[in-house]
């Protein structure tokens, strides 16, 4: 036991400090800025990248090194955003960490926590936190452990007793004997599940990862195939080999859609860090606009953790009652949460002269007064203050206002003179006092937000469940009169309870963690909000958390949100920001898989084709750039509250699918035209790019509906640039002039795969129409497009068709089943030209 009148001395505190003994810093630990560079700069994709960078710079090709311009700008914002996240939680933690009162060598220090040992005496007084578990030495305080248990009623403590690290003192003097300290108290050992590392998980960030990872399986032995084809097969030099493959493999990587997605969620912290909202995870407002399940706490969310005076009802008309409680709130100050709403409530002046005052005792329930004008004023607990024949006259309005979950504090009055520690005698009852717990200003509104989106609402506490549920009334839940005491149920009930109850009692901080779980098994997003030590285990297990700044600092550093404000209207905006995050990089994620779908489906065609690879490097960043990046960029940073349905790869693919079809499609066709009009190498990569740029020029057309002003002027900038750059700077491209006849082949491909494009479209939506349960109806004119579409998709497919089956018959020294060779002009003679051509592609001749 350590002397209460001395404390440690420096030099025992030195002792233990350096024996490790102290605290410590507990605190959940921020990323180190080495572990946000390596976990920025050392990934497969990058490593990727700088392979095909080095091998490009080595055959000197320096012009389609471009395309690590958006590598290094997708690595820098992601160190910029982590460090900008980093250094504000630092400084958050740092602003916000307690000091610890002790009592060494016989005087007051004010320390930090991390310098407390066991054995050291601390000073508590009203309003501070403890910093480590003790047993009270001497004096009598009252502690609120809200924070730990959920359960906001004050606790008297009396030498001897345990007081636990996180509860604060509320009224009352004393000293108590740290017993464990750090890592060993009793908040920490509660935090300590949440202080490991959990990854949280994305939708978005996971399916652009699983592309990126099935894709990156694909690529070495696709870059070893295509480049030894080009290089031995073909013919081809070291350069145009190197180049031709990196086109090949760069294209079939998204590159760009990480930095956009990265972009997108960067803006959407710095927004809401405008509104006072700190996201701790770059994915947590994606997580947020998935949740269809919110569980709230009721201490600090939907309340602000303070009382109010509701009411004062008068049982003796003869007396005012609003004068005598601003006297006595005045004399006794806001000693603890009831005093401070009355002290709020009747503020006004009386002028009275305090003779004599008795503070606030849990044992007494009561308070006192004595005024020279007005004798003594009692404020407490209707039976603890009256006698009980005098309580049984007014115990049924007391039960009723009980029974709804408020606190009721009766105002008595005496002529006699205040004893100590005692009641006066004569006491007369003068009015009750109601009061309840204080609605946060924006629960109703941000509660019915939520109700509107289809997001169910659970409230849980660790206060009495008919407490709660009358809070929750009043704030507007749905459905608050459906709730249960889970302290009646076993561990095997929950789950049901978990389905069937809105409102929770009586939680312990294992059974918060035990319903969130429950409801993820059966298949929900589930959002937690909570303050406390008691909501850490809780709030790590959902799919998204939330806590407020006025909580404890193991609430904030767990969870994914931290409203700095302890705003909850702070939460709509999120969700707000997480769906304009997600339905744009929906959208504007079909540009970018476009090109996916396409450089993979074509590295697989040239794989047996004895043509050269059309696209050059820098011929798909310029691409990338005018018709993918920039607008998608754009696209994405608009509005869009529209609720997130569906899986989020299988939306993108839905429409992503016919732009890359029809590329694939294009470009075989032009391989035919060269081997028919002997276009040249150079002039066929040209026209491969112009393909390309209509083809997703009616992607982007597309995506862009409905259309703003702004979509309008972008779609007509986008091909106005691509042609200024194709023509001022065409060398840069390895862009050549092309001939009449080149033209003419342009001028009736790009139509003709718009049309196809447009009826894989309306093919596709189709098909999903039906799976659905029907087609939509169509108006008139539509309907006539559609079917006109699908009839010359459908002839261009018979098409396709005949010429699989006579590359099939010639593969195998057959002659052609459905062309012959014919010069005057009929089908037979087109069919056979247009197989010639094929055959070329595929390294086969027809034989007449």
């Amino acid at each position: 036991m350590t002397d209460t009148n001395t404390g440690l001395s420096n030099e025992q505190a030195a002792e233990k400090i350096s024996r490790g003994e102290n605290a410590g810093n507990s605190s959940v630990k921020s990323k180190s800025v080495g572990k946000i560079l390596a976990d920025n700069i050392f990934t497969l994709f990058n490593l990727i990248n700088v392979i095909i960078a080095v091998l490009v710079f080595l055959v000197g090709a320096y012009r389609n090194m471009l395309f690590m311009g958006v590598i290094l700008c997708n690595i820098a914002i992601g160190i910029i955003q982590e460090i900008r996240s980093k250094r504000i939680i630092d400084r958050l933690s740092l602003i916000s960490a307690p000091k610890a009162h002790l009592l060494r060598s016989a005087e007051e220090q004010i320390l930090p926590v991390s310098e407390i040992v066991p054995g050291d005496i601390m000073l508590l007084a009203a309003g501070r936190q403890l910093c480590a578990d003790g047993v009270l030495s001497s004096g009598e305080i009252e502690v609120d452990e809200s924070l730990l248990t959920g359960e906001s009623d004050t606790i008297l403590k009396r030498p001897g007793d345990a007081l636990y690290s996180g509860s604060f003192v509320v009224s009352g003097n004393g000293k108590a004997e740290a017993t464990a300290v750090g890592a060993n108290a009793y908040a920490n050992k509660i935090a300590a599940g949440a202080k490991r590392s959990k990854k949280r998980r994305s939708e978005m960030m996971d399916a652009i990862n699983k592309i990126i990872s099935t894709i990156s399986v694909c690529i070495l032995p696709f870059a070893l195939v295509l480049f030894s084809k080009a290089l031995f097969v073909a013919g081809q030099n070291i350069q145009y080999s190197v180049t031709s493959t990196a086109a090949a493999i760069i294209g079939m990587i998204p590159e760009g859609l990480v930095l956009l997605t990265s972009i997108a969620l960067a803006v959407s912290s710095i927004r809401l860090a405008r509104r006072r909202t700190l996201c701790q995870d770059l994915y947590c407002v994606e997580s947020l606009a998935r949740v269809d399940v919110l569980c709230l706490d009721k201490t600090g969310t939907i309340t602000t953790g303070n009382m109010q005076v509701t009411e004062v009802i008068r049982l003796d008309e003869e007396f005012s009652p609003e004068p005598a409680l601003s006297a006595i709130s005045s004399a006794l100050g806001a000693e603890n949460q009831t005093m401070a709403a009355v002290a709020r409530k009747f503020s006004e002046g009386t002028g009275m002269n305090c003779i004599k005052t008795e503070p606030f005792s849990s044992a007494r329930k009561w308070s006192a007064a004595q005024f020279k004008e007005a004798g003594t004023l009692v404020l407490g607990a209707p039976n603890f203050v009256l006698s009980a024949d005098k309580y049984a006259e007014i115990s049924q309005i007391c039960t009723e206002y009980s029974q709804k979950g408020m606190r009721v504090l009766l105002l008595a009055q005496s002529n006699e003179a205040l004893p100590d520690r005692a009641l006066p005698a004569s006491l007369s009852a003068k009015a009750l006092v109601v009061l309840s717990d204080e609605i946060r200003d924006s629960a109703p509104s941000t509660l019915d937000y939520f109700r509107r989106q289809g997001v169910e609402l659970r409230v849980i506490s660790g206060d009495d469940p008919v407490t709660v549920s009358n809070v929750a009334a009043k704030a507007g839940l749905p459905d608050a009169g459906n709730y249960v005491d889970l302290s009646s149920l076993s561990d095997d009930e929950i789950d049901d309870a978990a389905q069937k109850y809105t409102v929770f009692g009586r939680v312990t901080p294992s059974r918060k963690l035990a319903l969130v779980k429950s409801l993820k098994t059966h298949g929900h997003k589930v959002a937690m909000t909570g303050d406390g030590v008691n909501d850490v285990l809780a709030l790590r297990e959902a799919d998204c958390s939330v806590a407020v700044q006025s909580g404890s600092d193991a609430a904030r550093c767990v969870s994914q949100l931290v409203l700095l404000d302890s705003d909850f209207s702070s939460m709509p905006l999120a969700v707000e920001e997480g769906r304009r995050c997600i339905n744009n990089i929906q959208r504007s994620a079909a540009l970018f898989l476009v090109k996916t779908i396409f450089s993979f489906l074509l590295a697989v065609v040239f794989l047996f084709s004895s043509s050269a690879y059309p696209f050059q490097p820098i011929q798909l960043t310029l691409l990338s750039a005018l018709f993918i990046g920039a607008p998608s960029f754009l696209l994405a940073l608009e509005p869009n509250k529209e609720l997130v349905k569906g899986s989020f790869i299988a939306n993108v693919l839905k429409k992503a699918l016919p732009g890359g079809l029809t590329v694939v499609l294009g470009i075989g066709a032009l391989l035919v035209l060269q081997n028919i009009f002997t276009i040249p190498q150079e002039s066929l990569s040209v026209m491969a790019v112009y393909l390309t740029a209509g083809v997703l020029y009616g992607v982007l057309f597309r995506v862009c509906k409905p259309f703003r002003k702004w979509h309008i002027a972008m779609l007509i900038a986008v091909p106005v640039v691509f042609c200024g750059a194709c023509w001022l700077v065409s060398p840069l491209f390895y862009i050549v002039p092309l001939n009449f006849y080149e033209w003419l082949c342009m001028a009736v491909s790009i139509p003709c795969a718009l049309v196809v494009f447009w009826g894989l479209v309306k093919l596709l939506g189709k098909i999903l129409s039906h799976w659905s349960g029907g087609f939509p109806p169509m108006p008139r004119a539509k309907r006539f497009f559609a079917t006109a579409v699908l009839v010359l998709s459908a002839v261009y497919a018979v098409w396709l068709a005949v010429v699989l089956t006579d590359y099939l018959a010639l593969s195998h020294g057959m002659a052609p089943i459905f062309a012959q060779p014919a010069s005057d002009g009929s089908l037979n003679g087109v069919l056979y030209s247009v197989s010639y051509g094929i055959m070329h592609v595929f390294g086969h001749d027809i034989t007449v």
